[in-house]
């Protein structure tokens, strides 16, 4: 018994099989090309803009915070087009957890799953984070200040909102906690009233961005634009080539080894884009609601390449203004652009920015607890995690306990861990997760050359290859945090033993069993599964 479930453990569930599960779905289809990129839109525009720029602009790039920018949007556009591909020829809920599956196998899916978990769920927490610190200011605009101590995570440095300095340290963050809840509700009521509200609130961050851009443009200084790449620090060792190559060079050993890339220089430019990687994740939220598009092989390469290209141009605009505005060296604030509009004069449209992050990041929460749910809603399917994360309610039609779950274990990260170790943890997880996908389509396209793609990954095989390469080159730089290396370590390996410990035992694909709605079908009568 145990040698047959060891020998399953690189089982693959077949395409055919995945698109039978999706047909008969129970999750209500209602979401069209236009509700995808906004579902796209309103995940990937949040605290990566809102919160990271200006942290990545003055500790690590600079002005060159936009060649930054342009580098993790060429990895994530290399990515997206590999995510597409398999978008479109495996349209069903789950994510890149479902593509591992038909491609290498269960236990590598498994691992995915557990990579996805720090992208979703881990990244709802990080959103969560960011949107407090928006909402505490937004209230001390209107004359209420929260108590220190409900403001930060525990022992979080707690700043004064006019002069920055340090008025305590949090013990718990409320406002997180309470963001995070609210999230949870909305999802178990049911996703079209989710994606009713996503609209509306993606229309309103939209303005507000391109009204910042529009404004901003205007109070541009140049002046701070030069130098675009401010002199490396520390400098470089003795004997050290001082050239724009051997500077380059110096970048890419460190990030090699894992060693800290340093501040400004080419080396802080690739950390300021391992940094803001966080501004992009999203876009492949759109991959995780297969089960509930009306046309899904067309419409989700649309959402997936849709939101990102719109998005690249806007964060590209905004860095630009963010960093003419105000000096590099003073944007290592939690509201940045807050801070440029306050800059130029002008209070009132800084509360409207204010408004607008708090919505924006909203509805960031909103997808990305979204994305988490229903990748554990399609692991409990398979039989990897408990059969609750796959019970869905009788009236609303959604995993709801699945969502409460989630829900409770995104609070607990929210209220009691800082921004930085959330950002870092979550960036580490996507990197090795859009590594997996891009190997994925290379794999599929020599193993299954006659599946139907709708939609092709152009220049193959060198853009999904270039894809991985620029993921694992990035999360090497991410790395060289040890805190960083050591949480994933062992959180990877924990991960691992719950498959061996309760995954494989339970697998129903080990077990020779497909799902169709809530019933249990043999093999042999109803499924395709590869071996």
């Amino acid at each position: 018994m145990a040698q047959r479930r060891l020998a399953g453990i690189f089982a693959r569930k077949s395409v055919e099989q995945m698109h039978a599960e999706h047909e008969q779905s129970e999750l209500k289809r209602t979401l069209n090309a236009t509700n995808l990129v906004l579902l796209g839109i309103g995940c990937i525009i949040g605290t990566g803009i809102f919160v990271l720029t200006g942290r990545a602009a003055a500790q690590f790039a600079g002005p060159a915070i936009v060649i930054s920018f342009v580098i993790t949007g060429t990895l994530c556009a290399l990515v997206a087009l590999s995510y597409a591909e398999l978008a479109s020829a495996i349209p069903v809920s789950g994510s890149a957890y479902s593509y591992s599956y038909a491609s290498m196998g269960e236990i590598v899916a498994w691992v995915m799953g557990v990579l996805l978990v720090l992208e979703y769920g881990l990244s709802a927490a990080t959103v969560a984070v960011g949107w407090s610190g928006y909402v505490a200011s937004f209230l001390h605009d209107l004359g209420i200040d929260l108590p220190v101590g409900l403001r930060g995570a525990p022992g979080t440095p707690i700043l004064d909102f006019s002069s920055g300095t340090q008025v305590g340290v949090g013990v718990v963050n409320l406002p997180a906690i309470i963001g995070i809840a609210g999230v949870t509700g909305l999802l178990v009521l049911g996703v079209s009233e989710s994606a009713f509200v996503n609209n509306i609130v993606v229309a309103i961050k939209l303005a507000v961005v391109i009204a910042f851009i529009a404004i901003g443009a205007f109070y541009v200084d140049p002046a701070l634009w030069s130098p675009l790449v401010p002199a490396a620090q520390p400098p470089p060792p003795p004997g050290a080539s001082t050239s724009l190559w051997g500077e380059i060079g110096a970048a890419l050993w460190s990030v090699v080894t894992a060693q800290d890339t340093g501040r400004y220089g080419v080396p802080g430019i690739i950390t300021a884009a391992a940094t803001i990687f966080f501004a992009y994740i999203g876009f492949e939220a759109v991959s995780t609601a297969g089960a509930e598009s009306k046309n899904p092989s067309k419409d989700m390469p649309i959402g997936i390449l849709g939101s990102l290209i719109i998005c690249t141009i806007l964060y590209i605009l905004t860095s630009a203004v963010l960093v003419g505005i105000v000096p590099y060296t003073d944007l290592n604030d939690p509201a940045p652009i807050a801070k440029a509009v306050n800059q130029i004069g002008l209070p009132w449209f800084a509360v409207l920015v204010k408004i607008g992050a708090i919505a924006g990041l909203s509805s960031v929460m909103l997808v990305l607890m979204y994305g988490q749910t229903r990748i554990f809603f399609t692991m409990a399917r398979d039989g990897l995690i408990p059969p609750v994360f796959a019970r869905v309610h009788a009236k609303y039609k959604t995993p709801w306990i699945n969502t409460l779950v989630v829900g409770v274990i995104a609070c607990g990260f929210a209220g009691f861990m800082g921004l930085d170790e959330l950002a870092n943890l979550t960036n580490v997880g996507t990197l090795f997760a859009f590594a997996i996908v891009c190997v994925t389509v290379v794999y599929l396209r020599y193993a299954r050359p006659a599946l139907v793609r709708p939609f092709k990954t152009p220049l193959f095989p060198a853009t999904p290859i270039a894809g991985a390469v620029m993921c694992l080159f990035l999360l090497m730089s991410l790395m060289a945090h040890e805190s960083t290396r050591n949480f994933f370590v062992i959180y990877l390996a924990g991960g691992i033993v719950l498959y061996f410990a309760y995954g494989m035992w339970n697998s129903k694909l080990g077990k020779g069993i497909t799902v169709h709605g809530h019933e249990d079908v043999s093999q042999a009568a109803h499924s395709k599964i590869s071996d």
